[in-house]
């Protein structure tokens, strides 16, 4: 075990619980001005998001080696990014508990417990660092999501950008959420012979966890912004009021807010 790791860990946990109370100095744009936690919250995800998810994509595309032997192959700043995650998801959980009850946050306290077990692995052993960058690959997708929320949050649906970031949203899903894992879950397979059975029971669980709800993810923003926002020819005698859109505003923005917005 690095000892280390455990420190930038903590260092990680109090710089995102201060960014999220500096936040609280910062204004709040008016159309989100009746959920400012929330707004916060998913900026510092954003935060999170871009700064794993590149430094995963940066650090594979240099030292490839960690996506070869992702057990053993892995420079000492990979385990600095995976615990700077750790402390992200800490923070994250602790925050969500704080504000939220049980029952709202429920599905993402799973989420991250599930997470933080797996990426703690690799602090604690020093060993499948490489494995764990290649699931930061997912944060790329994360920023999009978070992105897309901030902007259903402003009343920016629909618009040019929401729209733009949709297809950038469910583009990114395929290609770094869906594809790591599947290479992740070929690579157990394969590999579990060489991995403890605790850490393939550990690992398998997590794949499954987050592949399921990334394919429900994927298949709700399908629905919802690609699907339900096609033009629909009017209704002979009907016009469409200012009170029915704002009707159809809200209703788009109610059933986002039920949906689990992930924060990988």
């Amino acid at each position: 075990m690095e000892p280390w790791g455990l420190l930038v860990t903590s260092v990680s946990f109090a710089a995102f619980r201060g960014l999220h109370w500096a936040l609280q100095l910062l204004p709040t744009p008016g159309s989100a001005a009746q959920d400012r936690w929330k707004w916060r919250n998913i900026c510092v995800s954003l935060v999170h998001s871009l700064l794993t998810g590149v430094g995963a994509l940066l650090g594979l595309l240099l030292y490839p080696q960690m996506a070869a032997d992702p057990i053993h192959g892995h420079p000492p700043w990979a385990l600095v990014l995976v615990a700077v995650s750790v402390g992200y998801f800490l923070a994250d959980g602790l925050d969500m508990l704080w504000n939220e009850t049980l029952g709202q946050a429920w599905e993402l306290i799973c989420h991250h417990l599930v997470v933080v077990s797996c990426l703690s692995t690799a602090i604690l052993s020093s060993h499948y660092v490489g494995l764990s960058v290649v699931s930061l690959l997912l944060e790329l997708n994360s920023a999009c999501l978070h992105l897309r929320k901030l902007l259903l949050l402003s009343h920016q649906a629909p618009s040019l950008a929401f729209s733009v970031t949709s297809w950038a949203t469910l583009a990114t899903l395929a290609l770094f959420r869906l594809v790591p894992l599947g290479w992740m879950s070929i690579w157990l397979i394969r590999q579990q012979h060489q991995v403890p059975p605790p850490l393939v029971i550990l690992g398998g669980t997590g794949l499954v966890t987050v592949g399921a709800i990334s394919i429900a993810l994927g298949i709700r923003i399908l629905v919802s912004d690609v699907l339900r926002s096609r033009p629909h020819s009017p209704i002979p005698g009907h016009k469409e009021t200012r009170g029915t859109r704002g009707c159809c505003d809200g209703e788009l923005v109610t059933r986002e807010d039920s949906t689990l917005s992930l924060q990988d």
